[in-house]
């Protein structure tokens, strides 16, 4: 029979999600994580089909084609870009931070707060360029 551990009261209790207020910093690390486990699954999906889909012949490319062009594969080419675009700013972000630089609360939260809206504006720069790039 097991005993039932007995929390000491001098010894503080464990962080928990619960008890740290959500601010920007908290909401790009998700995404960093997020972004990074769609891009390696989703993406090596969507790049090893259409590698396939080329290599197979014009029959073949027609059918990946006519699904990326379906408002399906839009979107998740939409999710897809901004993925990369977010998982690269977050990138960027801790590559700054891991020189000892941007530690500073309010400079965090400014920059967390910019690698969190500048991707929304890359990736619909690239896809207005995308849907209407010819008739500029």
């Amino acid at each position: 029979m097991t005993a039932t551990p007995v929390r000491s009261p001098s010894r503080p209790l464990s962080p928990h999600l619960t008890i740290w207020r959500w601010g920007p910093h908290m909401l790009v690390s998700i995404l960093h994580r997020i972004t990074g486990g769609a891009l390696s699954i989703v993406g090596t999906l969507v790049l090893l089909w259409w590698l396939w889909a080329a290599a197979d012949g014009r029959r073949s490319y027609e059918y990946f084609t006519g699904w990326a062009t379906h408002w399906v594969g839009v979107v998740i080419g939409v999710g897809l870009t901004w993925a990369f675009f977010q998982h690269t700013a977050s990138g960027l972000r801790h590559l700054f931070m891991d020189t000892g630089a941007g530690f500073e609360l309010t400079t965090n939260k400014r920059w967390a707060t910019v690698t969190a809206t500048v991707p929304l504006l890359l990736t619909a720069l690239l896809w207005a360029y995308i849907i209407w790039g010819d008739q500029l």
